[in-house]
């Protein structure tokens, strides 16, 4: 990945139910950069929200799915994404994106 700042890695939150479940544990989900590897993404998280650390990172990568086009047999796929779930560690300051949620 050349020249990719940091704040260009982490693009969005994922909202679902399963991620509010982990905030509790301290665990946030994003979709990130397909080409970031997990310590671009502990650095972006850490620089993007003021009094965080990052204990772990896991990633997944999400493979387009198969869609019709136009109504006809012809098929298209949707993008490939990336996830990551970040793990901060216990005298971590929470992630103000998800506090209003």
């Amino acid at each position: 990945m050349a020249n990719v700042q940091y704040y260009d890695v982490i693009l969005k939150p994922v909202v679902t139910e399963k991620s509010m479940e982990l905030m509790g544990e301290k665990k946030y989900t994003f979709l990130v950069h397909p080409e970031a590897n997990k310590s671009q993404i502990k650095e972006a998280a850490e620089k993007m929200f003021e009094g965080t650390k990052v204990a772990k990172v896991n990633t997944m990568n999400c493979e387009g799915k198969k869609k019709r086009v136009r109504g006809t047999m012809q098929f298209g796929m949707t993008a490939k994404t990336k996830k990551a779930v970040v793990q901060l560690t216990e005298d971590s300051a929470d992630i103000e994106i998800f506090e209003g949620l």
